[in-house]
């Protein structure tokens, strides 16, 4: 089974903005599962919408990769497609529904991120966009 998931991907300092679902102790980057005929974008807008109560702006929208691991706390097997995407917002991120917290992590917080997110981290570190 493969989960497929778009991802908001925010760099500030070194950083990447992180958020942590209510009654977990992991972090994933926002985003999550596109709705039936949504596009990348679509999903994107409205996932970061819900989470973060921030609006995308939709023509700064920049696709800066594409990653998959096992599914966290799911069957061997399953696996999670992250797709990302840089892009500005209008407001300021905080934590909505089901988000119990945001954080901004650099590299040394890598063990604290979903198995694909580290694949991510490490793609963004080599970049040199995440201390």
């Amino acid at each position: 089974m493969m989960i497929d998931k778009i991802a908001w991907i925010r760099f500030e300092n070194g950083r990447v903005l992180s958020a942590r679902t209510r009654g977990r102790d992991t972090f994933y980057f926002p985003g999550g599962k596109r709705e039936p005929g949504e596009s990348d974008l679509d999903t994107l807008i409205r996932e970061v919408r819900e989470e973060l109560s921030v609006d995308v702006e939709p023509a700064t929208a920049v696709h800066v990769g594409t990653f998959e691991a096992q599914a966290h706390n799911r069957p061997i097997g399953d696996l999670v497609r992250i797709t990302c995407y840089t892009a500005d917002v209008v407001g300021t991120p905080i934590a909505s529904m089901e988000i119990e917290e945001i954080a901004l992590l650099s590299y040394a917080d890598r063990d604290r991120v979903s198995a694909v997110d580290k694949i991510a981290f490490d793609h963004f570190r080599e970049q040199g966009l995440l201390d």
